[in-house]
Order: structure tokens, then sequence, then C-alpha cells
């Protein structure tokens, strides 16, 4: 829910039951590992400091992220500045190492990225390792919150290869492992990254877990998360963090040409229900961006949108985009043009 604190100009909410208050618009870090284009130290190290300067205290990142590149980016710029003045958390279940052959390897999926390969491990050991791994190139000596990464079937091919990872994560001693960094104080939450609906579910089932962050099913695209998950979240004080408030770029670039959804190119009907929304918005005199960054805040769960950027004029866009005035009429005319759920909460 929405806090009386304030970082340098956001409104604060606190994250669930952690106690942890993150700025609601935050900074996703997968883009500084070049999934889509490289882009120059310098060209990083702005776009962070755009984000500082205009008052954003929360930022994510995770090893996955150009195979550690986006960590090293964001640790460089978060190790100047005061520890508690910002909020940071990072991701567990890949580990890396330097590559069987240097000569030949290549950092795919990302087109930039460091050249270290990568195994999954979710077991204690596996952790461990990820979490200590991630504190050096962070450069800092605590994270405030952990997430369980990319465990579901897109990472692991079947329900096979799923329930082996859960196996891992709790036989196998990973979330006892998490567990006890967060006894201990070392962290102040435990969350999952959920890509997929029908996970929170299966995780809040086995798992004491604090947050979810959630990169695709509930966006101003998608609400099937309002069947059954969201609300499992709302009864445990759960909280949850959106990390793909855009879709994956669909939802800034509008329907044509190269447009991408879900980390691919956008299909027929999901580029025909962005044209009619972004048709209402421009009838309410809306920025697409704008809506799709303020509607997942009108869920009580939800603390934060981290949307990411590759430059500080992207970054000056999604701040304009998020400050933006949205009169009530608006949500009302999403709902009344079946464009979002009857039971969708909205700002």
């Amino acid at each position: 829910m929405s806090s009386a604190a304030d970082r340098g100009g956001f409104s604060t909410r606190t994250l669930g039951r952690t106690g942890v208050e993150l700025t609601e618009l935050g900074f996703g870090g997968a883009h500084l590992g070049e999934l889509f284009e490289t882009l120059g130290e310098d060209t990083a190290q702005a776009t962070l400091a755009a984000a500082w300067a205009a008052g954003v205290r929360y930022f994510d990142t995770a090893p996955w992220y150009g195979h550690g590149l986006s960590e090293h980016r964001t640790g460089h710029f978060l190790r100047q500045r005061p520890r508690g003045e910002f909020v940071v958390s990072t991701k567990v279940g890949r580990v890396y190492r330097a590559p069987r052959d240097p000569a030949t390897y290549a950092t795919a999926p990302w087109l930039g990225g460091l050249p270290f390969e990568l195994r999954f491990d979710y077991t204690r050991d596996g952790v461990l390792r990820s979490f200590e791994d991630s504190l050096q190139r962070l450069s800092l000596n605590r994270v405030d919150l952990l997430v369980i990464h990319d465990l579901d079937a897109g990472y692991h091919g079947d329900e096979t290869g799923v329930a082996a990872r859960f196996e891992e994560l709790d036989a196998g001693g990973g979330f006892a492992a998490l567990e006890e960094l967060r006894a201990q104080g070392v962290i102040a939450g435990i969350g999952a990254g959920i890509n997929v609906t029908g996970m929170i579910r299966r995780f809040l089932e086995r798992f004491d877990i604090d947050f979810f962050l959630v990169a695709m099913p509930y966006t101003l695209l998608d609400q099937d998360a309002l069947e059954t998950e969201l609300p499992a979240c709302a009864g445990r004080d759960v909280g949850v963090v959106i990390g793909a408030p855009f879709a994956s770029g669909i939802l800034v670039t509008g329907e044509g040409g190269n447009a991408r959804y879900g980390y691919e190119s956008a299909p027929p009907r999901v580029r025909e229900r962005v044209k009619r929304l972004a048709s209402l918005c421009a009838q309410h005199g809306v920025a697409l961006p704008a809506a799709a960054l303020r509607f997942p805040l009108g869920h009580p769960s939800v603390a934060s949108v981290i949307p990411g950027a590759v430059s500080p004029g992207q970054v000056a866009q999604n701040v304009a985009a998020f400050r933006s005035a949205i009169a009530p009429r608006f949500w009302t005319a999403l709902r009344d043009a079946g464009l979002i759920r009857p039971d969708a909460p909205t700002p």
C-alpha cells in the first residue's frame, strides 16, 4: 500500500510484509545486459544516473542479464551512492564460470554481455554461491531482496525439468539457505520471478515467499493473474513488483513494425489489441506508455513497476509517462470497451 515516505520525488509503497519501501517507479536492469542492442559503459552509467537524478531509488538486476554485465554496471553506479538511500534486488538460480572454450563461446541470447557460461543450480550450494558472486559483481556487501529466477518450463523444458528444480530448491536446501539469510537479516525478503500464470500458486503452496517479481502475466494487455494468483498474494500479504510493464516493448512502440511482445515479434492478435488500446488512449489524451506504467499500480499488492532503459532519454520518457495525470474516466472507458477485465483494479 502507499506509504507516507518519499524517496527522491517518488512516492513509495511497502513491499508486502517485508517492510522494504520501494519507489513506485523503479529501474529494471535487464537491458543493461545488452539484450537487443549493445551500449557503451558511459551510456550505461549515464542511464543509471538519469534514473537516480529523477528520483528512482529501487534498482533490480540479475546474474542472467548479460551474463553478469548488468550487475557489474548497476553495482558500479550504486556503490558510489549512500547505501541507505536505495534498494537493490538481484536473483539466484544460475551460477557462472569461464567458458570451456573461450575462443568459440557466444553470449546468446544476449546481443552483448560478458563471456561467461551458466549452469542452473537451485540447491543450497548453488544459491549461496550465486549470492556471494552477485555481491562481488555489485561491489556491495549486501542486497535487500533476493529473487528465485526463472523456475518454469520456459527455461527447464517441461514438467519433469521444473519438478527437478523445485526439488533442488526444497530437498536440495536452496530455499532453506534463503530463509537463513532472511532470518539473519542479511536480506529483507525472498522473492520469485514469474513469467507465466500458474507459478505463483505453485510457489505459495510450497514456500514462504515474501513477494513475486511478475514479468508478463499482469500488464495493460494481460490480466490472467487476477483469476487466482493475485488474490492469493493479497490474502497472504505477499507483495508484487511488475517487471515488464511494457510487455517487453509493444506498449511503448505501438503495434507497428518490429513491435515485441514477450521478447519476441508480436503476433497479430496482440498487435490488434494494442491498436485498440492506442486508439482509446488517443481519444482521452493519454499516452499509451503512461497507461501501461500506471495501470498495474491500481492493484493493492503491487508496490513498484520497473521498466528498463538503455539511454538517459528513455529514462526521461519513462519518468514523464509515469508522472502524467490520467483521469478516472479513462480507466472506466477501458473497462467499458472490454480492453481490461471487469474486475481489474485501476489507479
